[in-house]
């Protein structure tokens, strides 16, 4: 699998390009920003075929609506989100003086699909507890996880915002992320990646 991986945005976001190796079309997960991830587009060659939201929080899709402008690729995200990608209210720009341009999904997500996209055969996982419309993407054959903001190295993702549930990230991390089997690396929405191993024996959610 081809992983392109680099920090987008003013808050620090995760941004990965993804795609079966050998092939020019790829999938962009969470673009914080527009500009970096166009730029590893052009460098690498690559067409960007769809914007794979874990959540829809504004530092995550920042670069949503001009992405989704300058390459044509379709827009997915979890149903109880998608509202955020059209309110500075909702997505919590406000809070921050940020502005995020309004974008549409094209795809719903509800979790529990298998996408094939860029060669590669997705499985969603509806992970809530940051946000209501939280999803992981899992990637079985590279024994892989795009976790967003739901799964850390020694932590998981903030419950404290309007929709937030420590009940719902502790059964998103426990009962579904750790449920699966075997280990997995595990990719991050901030910071330094981790693995599945690890976070079953480290992570504090596991006592709470």
């Amino acid at each position: 699998m081809r992983l392109i991986h680099f920090v987008s945005g003013a808050f620090g976001v995760n941004t990965y390009i993804i795609g079966a190796d050998g092939l020019k079309d790829c999938a962009v997960i969470d673009p914080g920003g527009a500009e970096p991830v166009l730029a590893a587009l052009k460098q690498h060659g690559l067409t960007c075929k769809a914007i794979l939201l874990t959540h829809g929080h504004f530092d995550h899709i920042g670069g949503v609506k001009r992405l989704k402008e300058e390459t044509g690729a379709k827009l997915y995200v979890h149903e109880a989100d998608a509202a955020k990608l059209g309110s500075n209210r909702l997505n919590l720009a406000v809070l921050m003086g940020e502005n995020v341009p309004p974008a549409e999904p094209d795809v719903l997500l509800h979790g529990g699909e298998t996408l094939s996209i860029a060669g590669l055969t997705i499985r969603v996982l509806h992970t809530p507890g940051h946000t209501k419309g939280g999803v992981s993407y899992v990637i079985e054959s590279e024994k892989t996880i795009f976790s967003g903001d739901t799964l850390f190295r020694d932590s998981v993702g903030r419950t404290d915002f309007p929709d937030g549930s420590l009940d719902e990230i502790r059964r998103s991390v426990v009962d579904v992320l750790f449920a699966l089997e075997g280990d997995y690396k595990v990719y991050t929405g901030h910071e330094e990646s981790t693995t599945l191993d690890y976070e079953r024996t480290h992570n504090p959610i596991r006592n709470i």
